[in-house]
């Protein structure tokens, strides 16, 4: 596992969302009401972009489909199609002034 740095504690605000690209993880870090959550960004259903979606109250709303998922643990609530997985989420580590996340390194082949 090694640490990747996201962004300084200082930049973040209510109402941040930021898309970052670590290798194959596309992750959107979000905070809200003073909390901090670092999900997938693309909607499981069809991959649609998350950095759009509406979020209110725990729930980010895909702007595609509608789909609905808490945003703290990423379990799907509601489905206006198929069925589909949750949301990945992944927890947040903090270093010095820095928010970022613990991830698998990339295999060298």
């Amino acid at each position: 596992m090694r640490f990747y740095p996201l962004e300084k504690l200082i930049n973040l605000h209510d109402a941040y969302i930021r898309e970052f690209k670590i290798d194959n993880f596309q992750l959107l870090l979000i905070q809200r009401k003073g909390e901090r959550y670092l999900i997938e960004a693309q909607c499981p259903h069809r991959a649609h972009p998350l950095d759009a979606a509406s979020i209110d109250n725990g729930i980010i709303q895909c702007a595609l489909h509608q789909y609905q998922f808490a945003i703290d643990d990423g379990r799907l609530l509601h489905a206006t199609e198929e069925p589909c997985r949750g949301l990945r989420t992944f927890e947040l580590v903090y270093e010095g002034n820095e928010v970022g996340v613990m991830l698998d390194e990339p295999s060298e082949f």
